[in-house]
């Protein structure tokens, strides 16, 4: 093969993909068959069936049981807009994760203590084996499942204090910047790293997704006076969502 020369799985995926995009093969529609795509593109079964493979893990087919490979409806994505940590009029968990003040979500949580490990533990500047407060949210829109989220925070910050629980208590359902101020902690600012991988299966299966579907993962940490107070991971759908930062300028 040279230089540039797709393999021929590729280029019969390619024009396959083709029809997709372009609604020559719209939403619903049964996929060629492998006997049928062997022979109008002229390769072997290994072929056929491989390029399938491709565009099933590309998520732009699916297959349903005893009724063969259908092209999947394609979802026009929606905003996931962020912010930074000063929303005006203070923050609940769901305008924390999702800084559009014309977006109307909920959310459901779970708490518990947890032993930190290593990675975690460099993340917040503890020892791995100290305990932290790990709270899991499912974020909705519209009833949806849109967002998940598990947060971490030291309890060497906020055990034994009322905000010790994220959901409960005094400021339960308030974002992290209104429950640290309300134990002196100040928090002044926070990084998003955002990267993308394959999706968990528990996590495809609380989104809605299908196994091989892309995930957005955005990696949070809030600071005071330059200690990590809390951490996060949030998970986003990619064939759903877009991340849009809208930063102030200083």
């Amino acid at each position: 093969m040279t230089f540039g020369e797709q393999p021929a799985y590729l280029r019969v995926a390619g024009d396959l993909r083709k029809k997709i995009v372009d609604g020559s093969l719209p939403p619903h529609t049964r996929l060629p068959s492998q006997a049928r795509i062997r022979e109008e593109y002229g390769v072997s079964d290994t072929v056929a069936l491989e390029a399938r493979k491709v565009l099933m893990a590309e998520g732009l087919v699916e297959g349903r049981s005893g009724s063969g490979t259908y092209v999947r409806e394609r979802p026009v994505p929606r905003q996931v807009a962020r912010s930074g940590f000063r929303p005006a009029g203070g923050a609940t968990p769901f305008r924390q994760e999702q800084a559009d003040a014309a977006v109307r979500g909920t959310w459901e949580s779970r708490s518990e203590q947890a032993e930190a490990g290593a990675a975690l533990a460099e993340r917040l500047a503890i020892h791995p084996g100290d305990r932290v407060m790990r709270t899991k949210y499912l974020f909705r829109q519209a009833g949806e499942p849109m967002m998940l989220s598990t947060s971490w925070e030291p309890l060497a910050v906020t055990g034994r204090t009322p905000v010790m629980l994220p959901e409960e208590g005094p400021l339960g359902g308030m974002g992290v910047v209104e429950r640290m101020r309300a134990i002196d902690v100040i928090v002044d600012n926070v990084t998003e790293e955002v990267g993308a991988r394959p999706g968990l299966a528990e996590e495809l299966h609380l989104l809605g997704g299908v196994p091989g579907h892309v995930v957005l993962v955005v990696q949070r940490t809030y600071y005071a006076s330059g200690r990590p107070v809390e951490t996060a991971d949030v998970v986003i759908p990619a064939d759903r969502y877009r991340v849009a930062y809208h930063l102030p300028v200083k």
